[in-house]
């Protein structure tokens, strides 16, 4: 035969049907308690303020549907402790009363007081962990010193900050590896291949960057999610680097200054450098946010594409106002042309690029332009006048414009006026007769050839 164990309540009180203590029996666990004191006083005043409304609605439930709901409740003992319990009363049978059943919440209180301590301690430390993050950001964007955060596996940059972009062109995405020159790409491999095992090692001299300059590089492994990282740290070889020729200096202001973006491209499309002027264009609020992007992410228009641009140039070496589309960030759409060109000798790996914004010159036409009126009126009939009467009506409105234009060139001679559309005199005044025109262009119907 099994055996049922049956908990004991905490507390347990006899009632009478308004709510009168008449009995009391404790639990094991809450023995050393006075309670007789409480025999021949209302339930009600044994309980804390909150509970008085709980305690009355519980035995009047009791009282009338045989057993009231659950309610949470501060027990007051004689002794002065107050422990929060949950009730339930049910009615006895005839007018024998009431039982009130309590169950100690004091544990789960505890564990409630603690779990929102900890969740408490783990708000501040992520509150501390973000603080540190943003201090490492701040430091490592406001270096001197080039830094790549490079993935262990793919060896791709994932990070670069300013100085790096600045000083070697790399941008988040690049293979760092091919901005080594051939001849130090085994020795930076080796390096990292002891750093992946060492965790940090000493420096070695590569030499990197467009101009393949020497530099000092310096590996460190971190963790990472969801691959380790490197840590490279680069500084220039020498006390002091080349001075830059003044005519260097003035070309690149002049480059920031032009109107019309500027742009240095890879050969696979990729930003190396960019001007005031596209930053605008594209709405980006720093270089670094388009260094290291492909120019395909801004360019919109279909069959108009980097893709596109590319293939023009490999087969002519520059292209001239290839026409498309810009949109920005914050999708700001503009009409532009665009002018490219190969570079050659030492630049032979990049394409320079300008790029024209002509919206204002490819504006719409005047709202009070005839055509553009009729036209307007005809597809304000779209949805109420089938499809093949709006073609209908499109053409002859075209017809009639060009018409029209043709004997104004023509100052209404409409033998010219036939010539300049490639129609016979007959065909042109079954046309004129057709859209009312025989009237305006009467002069020179006879003989004005």
């Amino acid at each position: 035969m099994s055996r049922v164990t049956i908990a004991q309540p905490d507390v347990t009180l006899t009632l009478d049907m308004d709510g009168v203590i008449r009995g009391v029996a404790l639990s094991e666990a809450m023995t050393g308690e006075a309670v007789q004191d409480w025999v021949g006083r209302p339930w009600a005043e044994t309980v804390g303020t909150v509970g008085v409304d709980r305690v009355r609605s519980m035995v009047n439930d009791a009282r009338t549907a045989g057993v009231s709901a659950f309610h949470q409740l501060t027990q007051r003992f004689p002794s002065g402790l107050e422990v929060p319990m949950e009730y339930t009363t049910v009615r006895l049978g005839g007018q024998s009363g009431l039982v009130a059943v309590g169950k100690n919440l004091q544990a789960v209180a505890e564990l409630q007081s603690r779990l929102l301590a900890a969740q408490q301690a783990r708000e501040q430390d992520y509150w501390k962990l973000r603080e540190i993050e943003t201090r490492s950001r701040l430091l490592f964007d406001a270096s001197s010193e080039a830094v790549l955060l490079v993935r262990a596996d793919t060896l791709r940059v994932v990070e670069a900050n300013p100085a790096a972009i600045r000083s070697l062109g790399i941008a988040p995405g690049w293979e760092v590896l091919k901005e080594v020159a051939p001849r130090d790409q085994e020795t930076v491999e080796t390096m990292l291949l002891r750093a992946r095992r060492l965790g940090r090692v000493p420096g070695i001299m590569v030499r990197m960057g467009p101009e393949q300059a020497p530099w000092t590089m310096k590996a460190t492994l971190m963790a990472s999610d969801p691959a380790p990282v490197f840590l490279l740290q680069l500084a220039p070889v020498g006390l002091a680097p080349d001075p830059v020729p003044p005519e260097a200096v003035q070309l690149e202001e002049i480059i920031e200054q032009i109107p019309d973006a500027f742009l240095l491209l890879d050969r696979q499309g990729v930003i190396r450098r960019a001007n005031r002027a596209f930053l605008d264009l594209a709405q980006a609020g720093a270089p670094s946010q388009v260094i290291g992007e492909s120019l395909d992410r801004w360019l919109a228009r279909p069959g108009a594409t980097l893709a596109v641009l590319l293939g023009q140039l490999q087969q002519h070496g520059s292209v001239r106002l290839f026409g498309t589309s810009l949109t920005g960030e914050m999708g700001a759409e503009a009409e532009v042309e665009i002018s490219a060109v190969l570079g050659t000798g030492a630049a032979a790996d990049s394409v320079a690029v300008v790029i024209r914004d002509v919206s204002r010159r490819l504006a719409p036409a005047p709202s009070d332009d005839p055509l553009r009126l009729a036209l307007s009126d005809i597809t304000g009939q779209v949805g109420r006048t089938p499809l093949p009467a709006l073609v209908r009506d499109t053409a002859a409105v075209i017809e009639r414009h060009c018409i029209d234009i043709a004997l104004q060139l023509a100052n209404g001679r409409r033998t010219a006026a036939a010539e300049l559309l490639g129609l016979s005199r007959q065909s042109l005044y079954m046309k004129l007769n057709r859209y009312g025109l025989d009237a305006e262009s009467e002069t020179g119907r006879d003989g004005d050839g």
